[in-house]
């Protein structure tokens, strides 16, 4: 437990583990490993993986500077030591090393520097999308995170987050308080994966019966009326 920006303490508990949870919530850089660790693997899985790898690397805490300077393969061999840290350890133990050596280049070192002097909405999504990892998607599920839990909230916050800012949201895992919630938003996700891939069914249907009355339309080719 540590305490926002607004003065009051933060309690996570999207990883439903208790450890897990509370690096999480004192650690700025144990939260955006986690979110970066986020893709293709349960949300819990991804925002264990901090404490996992800080355990690993035998502290309480995660620096980015020894993480920075790790050599890489035993960096990766702390990823794929079972149980991995991520269903594909090799590549993210990569890209938490690059995560890590930008923050050391460009904020030295310091996580919280991301957002701690943003004076809008917008800055602070520039920010974030410009970290090796980070997407716009993923900046602005951040974004939210830091919004809604974290009390990080410069003007506009809400705007530069898109739909994750929506307060009664459960879109990501920035809406995550408990197991009900994890479930809401879990959810809204196979919801929404179920949905883009109707789409793609149909615009392939669409796109096939196209391309045969073009080909129907052509000398020689087979029409429906012959």
């Amino acid at each position: 437990m540590t305490t926002s920006d607004s003065g009051k303490d933060i309690t996570l508990r999207i990883a439903q583990n208790p450890e897990a949870d509370e690096l999480l919530g004192r650690s700025p850089l144990a939260a955006l490993v986690g979110m970066l660790l986020d893709q293709q693997v349960p949300m819990e899985w991804a925002f264990t993986g901090p404490y996992t790898l800080a355990e690993r690397m035998g502290s309480d805490d995660l620096d980015a500077g020894r993480i920075a300077a790790y050599d890489p393969d035993a960096f990766t061999e702390l990823f794929t030591t079972k149980p991995a840290l991520h269903r594909y350890p090799g590549s993210m133990a990569q890209r938490v090393q690059q995560l890590c050596r930008f923050l050391v280049a460009e904020y030295d070192g310091d996580a919280s520097a991301v957002w701690r002097s943003a004076a809008t909405g917008d800055d602070l999504l520039e920010r974030l999308n410009a970290l090796p990892g980070f997407g716009t998607q993923k900046a602005r599920i951040f974004l939210a995170l830091l919004g809604k839990q974290f009390g990080v909230r410069p003007t506009g916050w809400r705007e530069a987050a898109g739909p994750y800012g929506e307060a009664g949201s459960h879109r990501s895992v920035a809406d995550i308080t408990g197991p009900e919630s994890l479930a809401e938003v879990r959810a809204y996700k196979q919801e929404a994966k179920a949905a883009a891939k109707a789409t793609k069914t149909s615009a392939k249907t669409t796109a096939k019966t196209t391309k045969t009355a073009k080909a129907a339309k052509k000398p020689g080719g087979s029409s429906p009326d012959k």
